[in-house]
């Protein structure tokens, strides 16, 4: 099994990775190796060859990248870093994709955080697996004939998104298979915990990078006939009586820290309309149904609802409110541990509802700590979306934005999934499918960080869960909007 990979690794003189490249140049699997650098002064490692690129991950990269490649296999290291490939890895991911035929290769691997080795597994692809921060892992095993064609149907130059273009096209092609193996050893470099990697991707400073990745995601849905035109079932409000214009909705268990200040701030909002708000208190135990019993013996506008059902979960909650007889024509999240940032965030979100005739609004908010001092990234705005193509764009991030407001008709008909993690994107994508979506722009909502977030810090099997949960979201709306089509 001799010269059946061409290898291609991002090389840009860091020493850990020499003993990576001196490994991949010595294997009798690998035919080159290849290093891209922007570095025009780089000199290579013996046996490999440097490719000078300007943008690593650049449309032109991948088309040199096929250039090259003169073997069955592309091995492609998709980050700079010290690995370590365990026994017979690669001759396991040749020997897989020969089986199997599929059109790339990846694994589960090992990785090593401050000197502490620990399993990472990946989760496995599927058709909604869009996002374009979906983890492979850092080693992919190419089937070449397949990265050539799709380097050749690339039209757009991307300075960011090539790799992201190249594996939505090789989907169309054949399968992205998982190997549940731990195939290598990476030391990882990037010791963040979960709760501050969750807004990379709204990052101001990445926005080039993300109105890249909506422009490749978009011609995929456009290839797979998953793409919407921009034409909306119009919102007619005066079909429907409420005896209130909105509802606030905070469900809530075990939050009696916050959720005082939680319900102050809808009761300071000032409004041209009556609201209510409704809390559902999925049985705390903590003081937190004593703190809502205080404002609701207070003030009539709170409504302290306890579900009978003990099985329920976020999304399950607020279908209790959004059914409920007293819930308002528009429904207004708001968590439990967030507050909203001044007394007018009620009537800008009921007045965009009025403007926009649509049936979701999506404001902006601030990150801050519990004391509502901003951190970073700050303002959490989504200005990447536009109303002709925000809901294909969609498909591809990992959230929609907040505070997030309802028309209350069509949510009754949606129905909220009963889960805790994933719930509000997923009646927001449906949503997209037939309605305009609003959008405000500045901050309207804190978002507080503090330990006791649900995703502060989650292990990497929580983690896969709940990506996996909203893959499995895309995928059914993928499915639904290719059945729309047709």
């Amino acid at each position: 099994m001799k010269n059946r990979l061409t290898a291609f690794i991002p090389y840009s003189g860091m020493e850990e990775s020499k003993k990576t490249i001196d490994y991949l140049a010595n294997s009798e699997l690998i035919s080159k190796t290849y290093l891209l650098s922007s570095d025009k002064n780089l000199q290579p490692i013996d046996n490999t060859e440097v490719i000078n690129v300007s943008d690593i991950w650049s449309t032109n990269t991948i088309k040199l990248i096929a250039e090259k490649s003169n073997s069955d296999y592309t091995l492609i290291i998709n980050k700079e870093s010290q690995i370590e490939f365990s026994q017979f890895s690669l001759e396991r991911f040749v020997s897989t994709s020969d089986d199997t035929g599929a059109a790339f290769i990846y694994s589960d691997y090992d990785e090593v955080k401050d000197d502490v080795r620990k399993h990472h597994p990946v989760i496995d692809y599927q058709i909604g697996s869009l996002r374009d921060d979906f983890n492979f892992g850092y080693v992919l095993c190419c089937r070449t004939n397949m990265v050539k064609k799709a380097a050749e149907a690339m039209n757009d130059n991307f300075s960011f998104a090539g790799l992201y273009d190249l594996r939505l096209r090789l989907s169309q092609q054949g399968a992205l298979l998982r190997l549940p193996e731990y195939l290598y050893t990476v030391v990882e470099t990037d010791t963040r915990k979960s709760g501050e990697k969750l807004f990379d991707y709204v990052d101001p400073k990445n926005r080039k990078v993300q109105i890249e990745m909506e422009e490749a995601v978009t011609s995929h849905l456009k290839n797979i006939n998953a793409y919407l035109e921009p034409k909306f079932e119009e919102v007619k409000i005066e079909d429907e009586n409420f005896e209130l214009e909105a509802s606030v909705i905070i469900p809530v268990r075990n939050r009696n820290k916050t959720i005082g200040d939680a319900i102050e701030s809808v009761l300071k909002q000032k409004t041209n309309f009556k609201f209510n708000l409704i809390v559902v208190d999925n049985y705390s135990t903590d003081g937190t149904t004593e703190t809502i019993k205080s404002f609701a013996d207070k003030d009539e506008r709170v409504l302290h609802v306890i579900p009978e059902s003990k099985d329920l979960q976020i999304g399950g909650c607020w279908n209790e409110a959004v059914h409920h007889p007293k819930c308002g024509r528009y429904s207004v999240q708001l968590d439990s541990d967030d507050i909203y940032i001044d007394e007018n965030t009620l009537q800008t979100i009921v007045d965009c509802f009025h403007e926009e005739k649509c049936a979701m609004v999506i404001g902006s908010y601030k990150m801050t700590d519990f004391h509502l001092n901003e951190i970073p990234p700050g303002l959490i705005d989504h200005k990447e979306w536009t109303p002709e193509n925000g809901r294909n764009n969609a498909i591809r991030i990992n959230g929609l934005g907040a505070p997030r407001g309802f028309y209350t008709p069509v949510l009754r008909k949606i129905k909220i999934p009963n889960v805790s993690y994933g719930e509000d994107y997923a009646v927001g994508l449906a949503i997209s499918r037939n309605y305009q979506i609003g959008r405000i722009y500045h901050a309207i909502y804190a978002c507080r960080r503090w330990e006791g977030n649900s995703d502060a810090a989650l292990s990497v099997e929580k983690v896969n869960s709940n990506n996996t949960y909203k893959d499995r979201v895309r995928t059914i709306e993928v499915l639904a909007r290719q059945l729309k089509n047709a």
